[in-house]
């Protein structure tokens, strides 16, 4: 027996249509995502300033020399120029800061495999402190970029690379943040791409530059494992959608062994979405059924799955509280155990999210190279020297007094 709500069922709660029932929209009639679009703009504009930039500085908008780009686009050094995730630029390193003799980066505008570059003139934004001859893992001044944990998402290393993220940010991205809303799409998107970095940065290869957004979409993809598993019965093939989805996840893991992939971006972009998903997505159904909670997901805050169910929401609101306002006492009173043994597991996600990104942090500045010496593996192959690939490229400036 379920337990009465002073919620009404949105429109098409009580008795869902048949998936093979319901019509889908047109693409001009569907809600507009505006934050998807918009970040998809933002990224488009960066990748275009990218390729100015490169033909400025190098005469070809994408690489061809000394070696050529696979993703078509510039080079890393323009990359890591403009902003991608690159350790040296962030805090002190092994063979960087403590190094015998002083350092020769490649330049921004590099067409040879010789380094004639400054760390400050690798780095740019105003450039950081250049490591000296001699001295040590604790100098200070330190690098300190740190925005590089947050710019690389609106950075891509080519046209293969950023076409690929777009098709599935303006699909399967924006899909979700129809369905969700626009404030927690923005949430689990940024968070999850932040994440990502961070996690790379402390376990990924000390020379590897990174970009791009695939660890925010990634931390997307797990919204949706979590919304197959929250309707998981009544879904019309829930093992075929399973499966693909995790054979998808699979071949992006593989793809992300390439040399320029980064792995740890999709893994920890992933993790984070899991994290999320359970503090902001709505109950599972099951659960939703069992504490008698009738309420259409997503609508009050967001009007995450349409105007109609919105609509039917607000006239409820209405009935029930004036405008606008939140009555705690009424939103807790005559709660289920089984409801307050779901926000406990929410709360405890969210403390493990603060915790593990407080830790990562903590971790990332205070060690200046990874404990974990394998750990580099998960993100490249050991075969035609793709792991020496994100080792440093310097030269040592020698001179005699």
């Amino acid at each position: 027996m379920q337990q009465p709500t002073q919620y009404q069922p949105g429109t098409g709660m009580m008795d869902p249509q048949s998936p093979r029932g319901r019509r889908r929209k047109g693409f001009f009639k569907k809600k507009i995502a505006i934050v998807t679009y918009l970040l998809t703009f933002a990224q488009i504009i960066v990748f275009i300033v990218e390729l100015v930039k490169s033909g400025q500085l190098t005469g070809t908008p994408i690489e061809i020399k000394p070696s050529f780009n696979p993703m078509i686009g510039p080079s890393p050094y323009i990359q890591i120029h403009m902003g991608a995730r690159f350790t040296p630029c962030m805090k002190n390193v092994p063979g960087v800061q403590n190094s015998d003799a002083t350092l020769s980066f490649p330049c921004p505008n590099a067409t040879t495999t010789a380094s004639e570059c400054t760390l400050s003139e690798l780095c740019g934004f105003n450039g950081v402190p250049n490591p000296h001859a001699g001295g040590s893992l604790d100098d200070r001044p330190e690098p300190n970029q740190w925005f590089r944990f947050i710019i690389p998402m609106f950075l891509h290393s080519g046209f293969i690379h950023i076409g690929f993220n777009l098709i599935v940010q303006l699909t399967m991205g924006a899909d979700m943040e129809r369905m969700i809303g626009w404030w927690r799409y923005t949430i689990v998107y940024l968070s999850s791409g932040i994440w990502g970095f961070v996690l790379g940065g402390n376990y990924a290869g000390q020379g590897e530059a990174s970009c791009g957004c695939s660890g925010a979409l990634f931390g997307i993809l797990a919204l949706f494992v979590l919304d197959l598993l929250y309707s998981w019965n009544e879904r019309q093939s829930p093992w075929v959608e399973f499966i693909i989805m995790i054979l998808g996840i699979v071949v992006s893991f593989v793809l992300g062994l390439l040399p320029g992939l980064d792995n740890f971006s999709h893994l920890g972009g992933f993790t984070m979405g899991l994290a999320l998903g359970l503090c902001l997505m709505r109950s599972p159904n099951a659960l939703r059924e069992r504490i008698g909670l009738a309420r259409s997901p997503y609508v009050a805050m967001s009007g995450g799955i349409g105007t109609e169910a919105q609509n039917a929401n607000l006239m409820n609101a209405k009935a029930t509280e004036p405008p606008g306002r939140f009555n705690p006492k009424a939103f807790f009173s005559g709660r289920k155990p089984l409801w307050w043994a779901w926000w406990l597991v929410r709360l405890g996600a969210l403390v493990a999210v603060l915790v593990g990104f407080i830790l990562l942090i903590v971790n990332f500045y205070k060690y200046p190279s990874s404990n974990c010496s394998w750990c580099y593996r998960l993100s490249c192959l050991p075969v035609n020297g793709w792991c020496d690939q994100d080792n440093l490229t310097t030269t040592n400036n020698t001179s005699s007094n």
